[in-house]
């Protein structure tokens, strides 16, 4: 056997049996569920998890965003008119939410914590100076007395109306946006106080805040079921709230938004529970995105979160008190939050009841700017990018007692949204995009095999080819030298001429036989020269 043929069939062999274990191993995805089953014991809570220390000292930096809204007609408004508000901002801050006290709970299969959050200014990412800028906005104190008061006697309101008239106290107060925000010794608190030492004098949207945490959770690892990483098992103590008027809307589901569960579907709903909302929320799949050159799932909220009862039965629990329902898109939380009717929105009431958005002049929904989502890494679950967005509303009605409301629309009044936002570090995301190319790579090994096969059943077949190339040319070779020593042998032959007559016996030698008739001699040219 030729060293051509050897290989001929070497390759062969080879090519065969990478074909074969290539799509067996395609077909039985044993690569794939080999990190599948890998991620799912890796990606956990625990201490010697890669994933812990970023969970317990977040590395990806978050901003807050606010923006306020000045109001331009209060007069106007209080005559019974429309509302007129100008948005400014953004002041924004860093912040910085590391865990705290981490404790191990129940062999490793849970974990407390605490997260304390605190904020920084960030001057060159901010619209101005909040300790300088001005805005007029909602006394949120004065209409948190009127609300309060309305469960007093009919009697007893317009003397406190008086009162408060005298103190030169309004429903509008003009303050600066860190007073606003970070808080300010408010007059009508403060003689409150006099009478109930309980009420904090100081009024603030993020008073005592800043360095404090929402409450004590209790995570589940993931160590017992991968789909339970990173979810809550208690807050506070409970599993489940007692402020909503339905078993499912008190129900604490899904993980805090810092953290889900690998292996995420395109078909599943993610569950956040937000304290700030005092609820549960769920996200839907939108559309693959493409952040820093990882791929990443969008998930938002849908239409039906914050949906009318009417349209969703699901929220008719979100009604306090039961049957008490607001309109599309807005959510009433003055249930855990003692004083003012406060309500929440998406900013600029996007997705809400047109009726919201007509209320005010000088609001605009969109999409890009006030929509909440989550670009999660599908493989890993973890948070590529993040919008919260969420307005602060505060009801604005007639209240009997009071004279200042009596001209007023009921108006479900903006004061502020916030823009929470976090994108993945360039060094974390550098990592990432490593992590993956080494998952492609290893998950799609029994594809390199396979491929691999095909090239070599494509040498194979040139090699089969020029092999029968071969042999034809030989054959051919053969035929040709054959065929020239054949013609070579006829141009040295000569044929003498046949004779007619009988050769005169006395002109042949003696010794040359005698033979009847004609004849053909075939001898050498030479032989008849001699």
């Amino acid at each position: 056997m030729t060293r051509r043929s050897c290989a001929i069939y070497a390759t062969g062999i080879v090519c065969a049996h990478l074909l074969i274990v290539g799509i067996a191993l395609v077909v039985a995805q044993v690569f794939q569920t080999m990190i599948n089953s890998r991620l799912k014991k890796e990606i956990t809570l625990t201490e010697k998890s890669q994933m812990f220390e970023s969970w317990k000292n977040p590395p990806v930096p978050v901003y807050m965003e606010y923006y306020f809204f000045n109001v331009t007609n209060p007069e106007e408004f209080l005559a019974g008119g429309k509302a007129s508000v100008k948005q400014i901002g953004p002041y924004t801050y860093r912040e910085y939410r590391p865990r705290e006290n981490v404790t191990f709970l129940e062999n490793g299969t849970k974990v407390y914590a605490l997260n304390p959050k605190s904020f920084v200014f960030v001057p060159e990412k901010s619209a101005g100076d909040p300790e300088v800028d001005i805005i007029r906005t909602v006394n949120i104190p004065f209409v948190a007395v009127m609300n309060e008061l309305n469960s007093y006697s009919f009697y007893v309101r317009p003397m406190v109306s008086m009162y408060i008239s005298s103190l030169g106290i309004d429903i509008f107060m003009t303050r600066t946006v860190h007073e606003i925000l970070w808080g300010f010794k408010d007059p009508l608190l403060s003689k409150i106080r006099r009478l109930k030492p309980e009420v904090d004098e100081y009024f603030g949207l993020m008073w005592k805040k800043n360095g404090t945490h929402e409450g004590e959770f209790v995570f589940h690892t993931g160590e017992q079921n991968y789909l339970d990483y990173g979810k809550i098992d208690t807050w506070n103590g409970l599993r489940k709230m007692s402020w909503w008027s339905s078993n499912q809307s008190n129900m604490i589901n899904g993980t805090d938004g810092a953290v889900f569960h690998p292996l995420i579907d395109r078909n599943e709903l993610l569950y956040i529970f937000a304290a700030d909302l005092c609820r549960s929320i769920h996200l839907a799949y939108v559309e693959d995105v493409e952040v820093k050159g990882i791929q990443a799932y969008r998930f938002a909220p849908p239409n039906d979160v914050l949906m009318n009862p009417k349209e969703n039965p699901t929220n008719a629990g979100f009604c306090v008190p039961a049957g008490d329902c607001l309109g599309t898109g807005v959510l009433k939380v003055s249930v855990c939050r003692e004083g003012a009717p406060i309500v929440v929105s998406f900013p600029h009431f996007y997705q809400a009841d047109p009726a919201y958005i007509n209320a005010v002049d000088g609001l605009n929904p969109n999409k890009e700017e006030h929509e909440t989502y989550l670009d999660l890494q599908p493989t890993t679950g973890v948070p590529i990018r993040a919008c919260k967005r969420a307005q602060l509303n505060i009801i604005l009605k007639r209240v009997p007692g009071f004279p200042k409301t009596k001209l007023i629309n009921e108006t479900v009044f903006p004061i502020m949204f916030v823009n929470e936002t976090a994108t993945i570090d360039d060094d974390s995301a550098s990592q990432m995009r490593t992590l993956l190319l080494i998952l492609t790579l290893v998950s799609n090994f029994p594809l390199l095999i396979v491929g691999l096969g095909i090239i070599l059943l494509l040498v194979l077949v040139v090699l089969f080819c020029r092999n029968r190339q071969k042999k034809n040319e030989v054959k051919r070779i053969d035929f040709t030298e054959a065929f020239h020593s054949f013609t070579t042998a006829k141009d040295d032959t000569a044929y003498t001429q046949v004779s007619d007559k009988l050769d005169d016996s006395s002109e042949k030698p003696a010794n040359q036989p005698m033979k009847n008739g004609s004849y053909i001699a075939m001898s050498p040219v030479e032989a008849q020269k001699c």
